[in-house]
């Protein structure tokens, strides 16, 4: 048992600004050691993600307390029985889907929707229905099995992903969550090909990282849709053919004018139904709509039924970009070393875990893209 320090969620809904309400608070937490399968890692880095702020504010129901934090990069510290393939010292990337393997859809090539990885992630545990982190001798929840917002973590071995150590811990946490969902969404779940039109609505990390995927994938139109003029300026310089801003009245109309009738391809990473509404009017006849945005679970969308039958209309959903981790984390990150996934360039704030809660202001209010804590 060791000590550690950690931002623990012990409060839902706690109003803004949450630099004065604190719904993260810094404590000294009880960290066991690694069981079977599992891996002891110090982290290096851990990103701030709308999926960490859903649960903060309440669109995402979890247990607490709960240590947050689910995007992220470390080094291996101790393996606990039955890990053989990891070693103290590995640099790994922590993935927030842990997949047994040996479930219908692992075995099936889907480890995102990893039914045991659900039923943990959904009760605050780690795979093996086991938890590590406790205060005062009562339990104290996992994040999707990560936990990153916190000194060292107890993950499962199927959580981690060994990558090249001089890959910066930086630019290493981003491809645990946005660089895999965002990314991943384009070239694994929609499959583009080149010269395919494609629109991305909501321009943050995960948003952002679909255009640099789009782009890789060879796109011939590449429209970039979001509330904010800068964001839209950075999807420009990212390589995004066409802006609109999503205010416009008429921006389902100047989408479907770029593209002569609508986007092949049309992905909603903003997480709110208008956005998943916009983006499913503005794709064309036969094209297919992405979406990996998560709304409040009351959220409805309603679209005309007849539409999917007689225009051949596609809706899918898209959970960490349909990705197999050991597979696309090492292709991602060849990718941007050869500079065709500039994702560092999303990178626009570091801060230490003392700062976490002035930075969930900033994801909130929309000042940030992709927010990283770093620990010495």
């Amino acid at each position: 048992m060791m000590r550690i320090k950690a931002a623990v969620l012990r409060e839902v809904g706690l109003p803004q600004p949450y630099a004065l309400s604190k719904p993260l608070d810094l404590l000294e937490v009880d960290l066991a050691g690694p069981g079977p399968g599992e891996v002891r890692v110090k982290i290096k880095a851990a990103g701030l993600c709308h999926s960490d702020l859903s649960v903060i504010n309440g669109d995402r129901p979890r247990p607490t307390p709960m240590v947050l934090g689910h995007e992220a990069a470390g080094i291996v510290e101790e393996v606990g029985p039955d890990v053989t393939d990891l070693a103290p010292g590995d640099h790994i990337i922590l993935v927030f889907v842990p997949s047994c393997g040996c479930c219908v859809p692992c075995a099936t090539g889907r480890p995102a929707l990893c039914e045991p990885g659900a039923k943990a992630n959904g009760a605050g545990t780690l795979l093996r229905g086991t938890r590590r982190l406790s205060f005062s001798c009562d339990p104290v929840h996992h994040h999707l099995g990560v936990s990153a917002f916190a000194e060292q973590a107890v993950v499962s071995r199927e959580s981690c992903v060994k990558v090249d150590p001089e890959l910066p811990f930086s630019h290493a946490a981003l491809f645990g969550c946005a660089v895999l969902t965002g990314v991943g969404a384009v070239v694994n779940t929609a499959k583009v090909r080149a010269g395919c039109s494609v629109a991305v609505a909501g321009l943050g990390g995960v948003g952002l990282c679909s255009v640099l995927g789009a782009v890789a994938a060879g796109a011939r139109q590449v429209i970039a849709v979001d509330l904010s003029e800068s964001k839209l300026a950075l999807a420009r310089d990212l390589g995004a053919t066409h802006t609109v801003n999503a205010r416009s009245p008429t921006a389902v109309e100047e989408i479907r004018d770029l593209s002569g009738g609508g986007v092949d391809f049309f992905f909603e990473m903003a997480g709110a139904i208008p956005a998943l509404e916009l983006a499913y009017a503005a794709t064309a006849r036969g094209g297919t709509t992405v979406t990996a945005g998560l709304p409040h679970p009351e959220g409805k969308l309603a679209i005309q039924a007849v539409g999917l039958v007689a225009e051949e209309r596609t809706l899918k959903g898209s959970y960490i970009g349909t990705c197999v981790p050991r597979r696309d984390v090492p292709n991602f990150v060849s990718m941007f070393r050869c500079g065709r996934l500039p994702v560092d360039r999303l990178l626009t704030h570091t801060m230490n875990l003392d700062e976490i809660n002035t930075g969930f202001d900033r994801l909130h209010d929309g000042s940030a893209i992709r927010q990283v804590v770093l620990f010495e």
